[in-house]
């Protein structure tokens, strides 16, 4: 029995140290990207309407390309788990080579088309101006944003969440200063804002950079690029693309179904899911603690090992979805004052808070597994499971708000076809061995 404590302690131990800083800098994201808006929201509605539509255009970027990020992570921890240090170093470059491949067609591509991606929202020629300018610059920037991305998965993947999360704090910070200097102290406006957000991610991909091609050069890994290499980084990462799309769609079709009950429930439905994003980073920094922790210990061929560490993170999951969920609940009341004085707003919020409230504990398991079969490299399963999600998800949520349907019902529909239905093919799938690819 102390031997037994004894590995849950140390197995403990390993969950909070690669999850703490991961949450931390999950969290410091959003809310420096409030500290940008607050920026711009000071030149005028417009500016800050321009803002929400160039933003909504780069952070569709983000979440489509996170592979990068979490493929790397996968990748890399299973070569740590086999003992191969330096061909951990040499994926995780090709994963940073990929991100440079993409970021440079995005930038080429989207300055052209940024009128015809602006045009998708339909805003007025002002606002339309606004977001042209900001989306411009921003796209410069993608090469940095991408390599961040990747060189972030590179460091989890080395079992190092601090160091991203120093960068992110740091990178956050110089973007709040560099935005008030250029917007205010140069009067540059909203392309003010841009330009320093480029800046901050440009340095912070830098500082990063820096550190893994270190440590490439420590143990001997090869910087210059390889086509194979890039061709594999790429093909690994297109069923995590793919489980991202689906994830991205059944999200779309909340939003889409909200549409239908009007603009009261629509701007709910926008609080609600802003609520429930921010209590995911709690969840997903487990999830990121899950695929560098999984990856190794499947690397090292320990499949026993493995699958004592998924039950404890489950645990951890149930337990950070149960404290979230209270959390919830406790606030659901009061809530809703922070974001509106919308009384018919605030009303349909409380019902809807408290289903995801409800909701939370579930969500903690299928975050967990989610980073643990990511960390498995077992993305092919990922993408067929999404889809099928997706084709559930979405006549249920079609039904939830047709024939008088409401809000609460929806999220109803969210909370059983949604995240029900990724709990049952996670939880079936890592209840086989089918996953469990030993070796690196």
């Amino acid at each position: 029995m102390p031997l037994v404590a004894a590995r849950i302690r140390q197995e403990d131990r390993e969950i909070l140290r690669l999850a703490g800083p991961a949450f931390l800098a999950l969290v410091a994201e959003p809310l420096f990207l409030l500290a940008d808006s607050a920026i711009v929201g000071h030149l005028g509605t417009r500016q800050l309407a321009g803002l929400g539509i160039a933003g909504a255009v780069l952070s569709t970027l983000i979440s489509v390309c996170i592979f990068l990020a979490y493929g790397t992570t996968a990748s890399v921890a299973r070569r740590i788990g086999a003992g191969d240090l330096r061909a951990a170093l040499t994926q995780g470059l090709h994963g940073i080579w990929l991100a440079i491949v993409i970021g440079v067609a995005t930038t080429a591509l989207g300055i052209p088309l940024t009128p015809v991606l602006v045009g998708l929202f339909k805003p007025g020629s002002g606002v339309a101006h606004e977001a042209e300018t900001y989306l411009r610059i921003g796209l410069v920037g993608a090469v940095p944003l991408l390599v961040a991305l990747a060189t972030t998965g590179i460091l989890r993947g080395l079992q190092d969440t601090r160091t991203p999360l120093v960068v992110a704090v740091a990178g956050n910070l110089a973007n709040v200063g560099l935005n008030l200097w250029l917007v205010y102290g140069l009067d540059l406006g909203i392309a003010g804002s841009a330009l320093g957000t480029v800046l901050a991610q440009s340095a912070s991909a830098a500082a990063l950079l820096v550190v893994v091609v270190r440590a490439a050069r420590r143990h001997e890994a090869p910087l210059r690029p390889s086509l194979s290499g890039i061709r594999g980084a790429g093909s690994a990462g297109v069923p995590l693309l793919l489980r991202t799309l689906t994830l991205r769609a059944s999200l779309l079709v909340m939003t889409y179904a909200a549409t239908a009950l009007g603009p009261t429930d629509l701007a709910a439905m926008q609080v609600a899911m802003t609520v429930w994003t921010f209590l995911a980073f709690a969840l997903d920094a487990i999830a990121i603690a899950a695929q560098a922790i999984t990856g190794r210990h499947l690397g090292a061929g320990d499949r026993e090992r493995t699958r004592a560490i998924t039950t404890r993170m489950l645990r951890w999951g149930v337990l950070s979805g149960v404290v979230t969920g209270l959390a919830l609940a406790a606030a659901a009341p009061w809530l809703g004052g922070l974001f509106t004085d919308d009384a018919g707003v605030r009303d349909l919020l409380v019902p809807v808070l408290l289903v995801a409230a409800i909701t939370q504990p579930l969500a903690g398991i299928v975050f967990v597994l989610d980073g643990v079969l990511i960390g498995a490299g077992d993305g092919r399963y990922l993408a067929w499971a999404g889809l099928l999600v997706l084709v559930v998800f979405a006549p249920a949520a079609w039904l939830a708000v047709s024939a008088g349907g409401t809000l609460t019902w929806l999220w109803v529909a969210f909370a059983l076809a949604f995240m029900g239905g990724r709990g049952a093919v996670l939880l079936g799938r890592a209840a086989t061995d089918r996953w469990m690819r030993l070796g690196a």
